[in-house]
């Protein structure tokens, strides 16, 4: 299993790459196995383990049916995807041209194990604090009730993804480098400022020389 990657598009940084998963943490996560496929959106938590190796924290439903399937997959694979948006042959100034799809996306492949009690118990409060941040009567986990806290950790199962592969492919109109300016300009006037700017940062050219 592999990504389509044309070189104009390919990005192999690793630091971008983890960087990019981070910015993008809600993923999809698919595995491929005797049954079929199985597939969940989840939230993960990527970074490099102590090994120095990326990882892939998370946790689903000990209902759902992929939990099991992950101990016997062939193969396991996480999607995160970033800013895209259409794009319109009308910016162009080189004519005849067809519409397209500007788009990030990252592909993770690896192993997974099942999380101890007290990594899952780490992982629960180290993603309620991200995503609650600082904002007024923020949820903590070490103000609920024990028994409703231990309640609740048996409905679900945390795993740990050793990533043995990385595939970025960030299509951002690297193949029409006199063109970035002119796309760039018309997705920020469509609100489009995310992508826009990954534009910029991953243009093949100096900005100075694909301005309109």
């Amino acid at each position: 299993m592999t990504l389509y990657r044309p070189t104009h598009f390919r990005v192999d940084d690793e630091e971008t790459l983890l960087a990019f998963m981070r910015a993008h943490a809600f993923g999809t996560l698919v595995c491929a196995g005797a049954a079929g496929l199985h597939v969940s959106h989840i939230p993960f938590v990527p970074e490099r383990g102590p090994d120095g190796r990326v990882r892939l924290l998370g946790h689903m439903a000990r209902a759902n049916g992929q939990w099991e399937a992950l101990a016997s997959a062939t193969h396991v694979l996480a999607i995160f995807q970033g800013p895209h948006a259409y794009v319109s042959p009308s910016w162009y100034a080189d004519h005849p041209s067809v519409p397209t799809w500007n788009y990030s996306v990252v592909h993770a492949h690896g192993r997974v194990r099942p999380l101890e009690d007290a990594e899952l118990h780490a992982l629960l409060e180290r993603l309620s604090r991200t995503y609650e941040g600082d904002r007024p009567r923020a949820w903590r986990m070490e103000e609920q009730p024990a028994d409703f806290l231990a309640k609740m950790k048996r409905a679900i199962v945390g795993f740990e993804m050793a990533v043995e592969k990385l595939e970025g492919k960030f299509k951002l109109s690297q193949n029409r480098p006199g063109e970035i300016g002119r796309v760039r300009a018309a997705l920020e006037a469509e609100g489009e400022r995310e992508l826009a700017e990954l534009m910029r940062v991953h243009a093949p050219e100096p900005e100075s020389k694909i301005r309109p």
